[in-house]
């Protein structure tokens, strides 16, 4: 928990700081077929929205994807070390940027050789990661919860370049994500995608922590977490409040988002 100790030294400088407003029931339904004849869609995505949306870890000659990259390899070798498969992303309020990181963490990943990746949007309150992407509608992780489709008829793969990634995004909110997050529907979901995508690095970008007990009903089925504060926005009380729930959870960073001031980069992690 070192880390977290990190960060609630910089969150508590940063309180006194001016703040930076200008950052940024179970379906009986669900069907257990998962791998059908139905092949995955491909989508390339677009550099300019990209980049536009703050994901720029798609390249090798971006000075601030660097940073994506060093956390990258930490986080992975905390995961290779215990064969870690899933790995929760989370923050304590909205605003931290935790979709940016997971999504900017996927691709880093998915960059490596012989490294595939899984990028899950569970935020069923609010999914943006077909937002941040650019990718269209589509059916999404609940279509997959409620029974409407399958595993592949709603994944996506995504390519940038010479690198792509799995992508299982949201498209609608649900009013009971709460009760989804704790049901045996998604037990099955998970454990179908630890089966069928053993090979990859399946990364869940989930809810802010606080905002209800989505995240806690579900991180018990996490073998890991990363925490993403926001500079500004997350308070010394947030993170402690935080910690409460991950002690049983390990969390293998946490980023410090929107370090402009304090770290003189985009970003900075502890």
């Amino acid at each position: 928990m070192d880390s977290i100790k990190q960060a609630v030294e910089l969150a508590r400088a940063a309180e006194s700081a001016p703040r930076n407003d200008t950052g940024l029931a179970a379906a009986s339904g669900f069907s257990r077929q998962t791998t059908s004849d139905t092949p995955i869609r491909e989508v390339r995505l677009s550099a300019a929205h990209l980049e536009a949306a703050r994901i720029i870890a798609y390249g090798t000659s971006s000075e601030h994807g660097r940073y994506y990259d060093m956390l990258r390899t930490q986080v992975l070798q905390e995961m290779d070390k215990k064969s870690w498969q899933f790995l929760a992303v989370t923050s304590p309020t909205a605003g931290c940027g935790k979709t940016v990181t997971a999504c900017n963490l996927a691709i880093s990943i998915a960059r490596l050789p012989g490294r595939s990746v899984l990028l899950v949007d569970l935020d069923l309150r609010k999914p943006m990661v077909a937002n941040y992407l650019g990718l269209g509608a589509t059916g999404g992780v609940l279509s997959v919860l409620e029974g409407r489709s399958t595993l592949s008829s709603a994944m996506l793969k995504a390519s940038i370049g010479p690198t792509s990634f799995l992508v299982l995004p949201g498209s609608e909110s649900s009013p009971g994500s709460s009760e989804w997050m704790a049901s045996q529907t998604m037990a099955n979901v998970l454990q179908i995608i630890q089966r069928d995508f053993r090979s990859c690095v399946v990364i869940f970008d989930l809810p802010p922590m606080l905002l209800g007990d989505d995240v806690i009903s579900i991180l018990p089925r996490m073998d890991s977490a990363l925490l993403v504060a926001g500079v500004g926005s997350t308070s010394v009380s947030d993170i402690k409040e935080c910690q409460k729930h991950l002690q049983r959870t390990p969390v293998v960073r946490v980023v410090v988002n929107k370090a402009t001031e304090l770290a003189g980069s985009y970003y900075g992690y502890y």
